[in-house]
């Protein structure tokens, strides 16, 4: 039995990570807003809503299609301070990357927002991120997953007084139910907003331009660079004021007349993609949802998908990534016929594209894989039939807020190696290969499913199981959501400290044991989830139906997220 039904409506919908981002960007729409500018709405706002996972300043991969147009990304996603030394963690902190400001990167999220609404949105940043100020200056409720990640993560956010004093009101993490403020960030958004205003007489773009200078060359650029020297870090005023999110490919593959559009290999999103083709190659008909025949077919396709991004995957402006052979038939078909029906890798697969030497990587010595960072979801369609598909990230518990802003600097660095040589290793200017990235199917019917999720390294991995509910086993969307999940640690996680645990496969307690034994006698370990946990992503969709006139919207009840629709 479902937790909640599938959202339907004939206008325009919205999916969210919180519940009141889904009901700042539904106000959008029906003010007249287009997708993208409630998608902005949402987006910002969550950055505030989920301040245990989602930074103003973080990072923001945005994936836009304005009516019949062509799909396309933002990498909302900052590179490494121009002057950090290129081997600076081995030679000075054991390889290691401490905790603090050496992880910053130049902070995306406020740059692919307005770009964003420069390229196709109708509103002023004013409209879009006032409801956000208002949420940071009046507050909202804390809810469970919040005071669980304030909790968990008390003694981080108490290594800095600011910190603590944010996160930690009256020296204690907050309950459930108590209101949670966040006064210096409603004030730095409202600067912004300020200085927009201050500059809208000579128009709309002027005034974009304004409330993004506000941030990346005005007070804030000084207090964050400012904060940056006191504490040993290397972002730079020229750092920030050059930063421009750019527009990146899009990678697109064809599955059974729908088309599958994903990010570049400036993050995971080839994972997704070539994962689909391998499950399809091995042979998914006849299969039983969730049965263990099925489940080994996906853990396995998704360790070869793994794999590859974890041989080949890094920001391709610094690094060759093989991205057309790892999505060709040939290479396809190469991963699944190294693929036994029977028995399970006992870890992560071999390299099978270009010379090299695979890397003995280290067993965890950890008995849980560690999560750091965090991440939330925004999925919107309007009336026009405009879509937006994008997720917004970075965790605040790994450094130091900058002090009277309420503003985490994306501490993104944290999903690079400290290795140069690596395809993930990190350099001057280099971006880290992000976790966050958004999807989208232009289904065969004609209609548009904008779909993403939050977790690290699970984010494809949910997002799968979702879309072959959806597609191949013909659920519902909420249904599809909500169906238990499994998630594969057999490769290197995306984050410091990159754990590895070969073998490992997660359910969810509603998995029944008899198909846990089975996947045991095939050779994965079993690592054991709660019936319903936030470890198995929130994924969030709409899917438009051309034939019904209709839009479906869902939302994972593991996390505040909802959808509305009308």
């Amino acid at each position: 039995m479902l937790t909640r039904p599938t959202i339907t409506g004939t206008r325009h919908a919205v999916s969210a990570g919180h519940y009141l981002a889904a009901a700042a960007a539904f106000s959008v729409l029906e003010s007249g807003g287009n997708a993208v500018d409630a998608a902005c709405t949402a987006g910002i706002a969550l950055g505030v809503l989920h301040p245990d996972i989602v930074s103003f300043a973080g990072v923001a991969p945005i994936m836009i299609r304005m009516k019949d147009g062509p799909v396309e990304t933002i990498a909302g996603l900052g590179g490494w301070p121009a002057s950090i030394p290129p081997d600076l963690f081995r030679e000075k902190h054991g390889g290691k990357m401490p905790p603090g400001v050496l992880r910053s990167v130049v902070p995306a999220a406020p740059d692919a927002w307005i770009t964003a609404l420069r390229r196709h949105g109708t509103m002023s940043f004013a409209d879009v991120a006032t409801p956000a100020m208002r949420f940071a200056a009046e507050g909202f409720a804390v809810y469970a997953v919040l005071a669980n990640n304030l909790d968990k993560r008390a003694a981080d956010y108490a290594r800095w007084a600011y910190n603590a004093e944010i996160f930690q009101p009256g020296g204690t993490p907050p309950k459930v139910g108590e209101k949670f403020v966040q006064a210096d960030l409603a004030r730095s958004i409202g600067y912004m907003i300020d200085q927009e205003k201050a500059a809208a007489k000579h128009g709309r773009e002027a005034g974009l331009q304004a409330a993004h200078d506000a941030f990346y060359r005005g007070d804030l650029a000084r207090e964050i660079t400012a904060f940056q020297a006191r504490e040993g870090g290397f972002l730079s005023m020229a750092d920030l004021a050059n930063y421009r999110s750019p527009l990146e490919p899009v990678l697109s593959v064809d599955w059974r007349g729908h088309t599958l559009h994903g990010c570049g290999p400036w993050c995971q999103g080839p994972v997704l993609l070539e994962a689909l083709l391998i499950a399809e190659r091995i042979g998914l008909d006849g299969l039983a949802h969730n049965s263990p025949e099925y489940l080994h077919v996906i853990a396995e396709a998704l360790k070869g998908a793994f794999a590859d991004r974890e041989y080949h995957v890094g920001d391709p402006r610094f690094v060759d990534v093989p991205i057309e052979t790892m999505l060709s038939p040939a290479h396809v078909g190469h991963r699944a016929a190294a693929i036994d029906r029977a028995h399970a890798h006992p870890g992560m697969p071999e390299r099978l594209i270009g010379a090299g030497r695979d890397v003995a990587h280290e067993v965890s010595q950890e008995i849980e894989p560690p999560v750091e960072a965090g991440t939330s979801y925004i999925c919107v369609v309007d009336q026009w039939g405009n879509a937006v598909s994008a997720t917004p990230s970075d965790g605040s518990w790994t450094g130091p807020l900058v002090p009277g802003t309420g503003l985490m600097v994306s501490g993104r660095g944290s999903q690079n190696r400290t290795d140069p040589a690596h395809p993930a290793g990190y350099a001057p200017g280099k971006r880290p290969r992000l976790t966050p990235a958004p999807a989208m199917v232009a289904l065969r019917d004609g209609g548009i499913m904008p779909f993403g999720t939050p977790g690290n390294d699970v984010q494809p991995q949910a997002m799968l199981q979702v879309l072959l509910n959806l597609l191949h086993f013909g659920m519902e969307p909420q249904a599809a959501i909500e169906a238990p999940r499994v998630a594969t640690y057999a490769f290197p996680s995306s984050s410091a400290p990159h754990d590895y645990f070969p073998g490992r496969l997660a359910l969810e307690g509603r998995i029944a044991a008899p198909v846990r034994e089975a996947l045991a006698a095939r050779g994965h370990v079993i690592a054991d989830w709660p019936d319903w946990t936030a470890l198995a992503g929130c994924v969030e969709l709409i899917r438009t139906n051309p034939a019904t006139g209709l839009i479906e919207a869902g939302a994972d009840p593991r996390r505040p997220a909802y959808a509305i629709a009308i």
